[in-house]
């Protein structure tokens, strides 16, 4: 398929240094083989974006153009869909960011997401903040017509949590505390429901994070400003909580998370704030405390993911996320790296 808007120009918002970004006329992507151009519908904001953004980020660069967790229309490509479909124009798709080499040990061992030469869109080539996008079509996922592409933009980070909670043995039998209630620590709440857990412990520092936590499923909320989230997490579970995912990464949660599960438990790392933490190394010795690290998804996760979103189990609504234009961008990221927002997610829509 040729693409009828080969050549000419789109808008897009253009990353051009710490704390900088404009929107500006660039050229619309031209494709390789097997990749599809996708019309973008809509585009969530990634808390390790507003990292890039602040320029603390080693894998991005300026100028870039952002922006990983997005869905849209095919306008033009060739090659088959995820599900081995062919591509046609028009399919809505979100699509899996992550671009794998498929040959290297890691990938031949199944674990794509750690492949060693693994390239990410937003970081390693140009994402979605933009009105076009370039994809491989193996990496897209069709959405169904009553999917909006602000629900399809979600799959990317529910795919994030769905990897974490599967990497334990968490079950119907288990409870689990998240630390932190933003965008993936609510995801998480979403995987662990889907996979039976009914106590689910959630601490912020935000009352008003929290309260959608609740709306989420979660059974349990602790405010870390005004609480002990260690006392409050074993006066509710007094044995400690099966796993714990942290999904801030700072040393003081990392620590909470690991004092808070049972000996024996799970120690989900996935926040990526903190590159360097002093942690109690002796007492999760004794304690048998298993810490496994989560990056990413696997294409099952994110296949998952889709699913759920596809069932209504994670579903945009106004009183956690909203929608601005692409525009409203850089304000966007201010405010959420000034903590002032109102909203646990910001979308944009090109």
């Amino acid at each position: 398929m040729k693409s009828e808007v080969s050549g000419a120009q789109m808008e897009a918002l253009v990353w051009l240094g710490p704390s900088q970004m404009a929107l500006r006329h660039e050229p619309i992507p031209t494709l390789g083989d097997n990749e599809v151009l996708i019309h973008v519908g809509a585009v969530g904001i990634c808390g390790s974006e507003l990292s890039g953004y602040l320029g603390h980020n080693s894998l991005r660069f300026p100028p870039l153009v952002m922006g990983h967790e997005a869905a849209g229309t095919i306008v033009a490509g060739t090659g088959q869909l995820a599900d081995g479909s062919d591509v046609h124009v028009g399919q809505r798709v979100t699509f899996n960011p992550l671009i794998t080499c498929g040959t290297c040990d890691r990938c031949q061992a199944g674990l794509i997401n750690l492949c060693r030469n693994r390239k990410l869109l937003s970081a390693h080539r140009a994402g979605a903040f933009a009105q076009y996008v370039s994809v491989p079509a193996d990496l897209c996922w069709h959405l169904p017509a009553n999917i909006s592409f602000v629900a399809g933009s979600l799959s990317e980070p529910l795919a994030c949590a769905v990897h974490a909670v599967g990497l334990t043995d968490i079950d119907n039998n288990s409870s689990v505390l998240i630390l932190g209630a933003g965008p993936i620590g609510l995801c998480c709440i979403a995987a662990a429901k889907a996979r039976g857990v009914k106590t689910i412990l959630i601490s912020d520092i935000s009352d008003q994070r929290l309260s959608i936590a609740r709306e989420w499923g979660a059974t349990h909320t602790i405010n870390a400003k005004q609480q002990d989230t260690v006392a409050t997490t074993l006066a509710a579970v007094p044995t400690g909580v099966s796993v714990v995912v942290d999904a801030v990464g700072t040393s003081h949660v990392r620590n909470q998370a690991i004092k808070a599960v049972v000996p024996g438990g799970t120690v989900v790392l996935m926040g990526l704030h903190e590159d360097e933490t002093t942690i109690p190394t002796n007492y999760i010795i004794r304690q048998e405390i298993t810490l496994v690290g989560s990056f990413c998804y696997s294409r099952e996760d994110f296949s998952t993911a889709v699913d759920m979103i596809s069932r209504g189990l994670v579903v945009p609504s106004h009183d956690w996320l909203i929608e601005r234009p692409l525009s409203q961008g850089q304000a966007s990221f201010e405010e959420l790296i000034a903590g002032k927002s109102e909203y646990t997610k910001i979308v944009l829509i090109p």
